[in-house]
């Protein structure tokens, strides 16, 4: 069955200090939308799923394999499975992620 999804209908998860989180699972991929806080960080880590980021407003500097990226709006990054990233908003900021398989852990 078809399913149309609004958003800000999809209730919010606070995943780390500062960022705010709705996710949408497919079978094989989820998709994020963030709300983040000026200053927030997200830790450097690493996961089995490709990501590609999108930022839709604000400034966020990605760190990735030890490059520091600074993503203005409508800028794009892709993230390969295991590569060791983290961030920090710049200033307040939205993004979008696409992971790929599905982020089991975000459900």
């Amino acid at each position: 069955m078809t399913q149309v999804i609004t958003v800000h209908d999809i209730p919010a998860k606070h995943t780390i200090p500062g960022f705010q989180g709705r996710f949408v699972h497919g079978e094989k991929s989820t998709l994020a939308f963030w709300e983040i806080a000026a200053g927030a960080v997200s830790p450097l880590h690493q996961h089995p799923h490709e990501q590609i980021t999108y930022v839709t407003e604000g400034s966020f500097e990605m760190e990735l394999d030890g490059e520091k990226h600074l993503l203005q709006q409508h800028d794009v990054l892709v993230i390969p499975p295991h590569a060791l990233h983290g961030g920090r908003a710049v200033t307040a900021c939205k993004l979008i992620d696409s992971f790929s398989p599905a982020r089991d852990d975000y459900r």
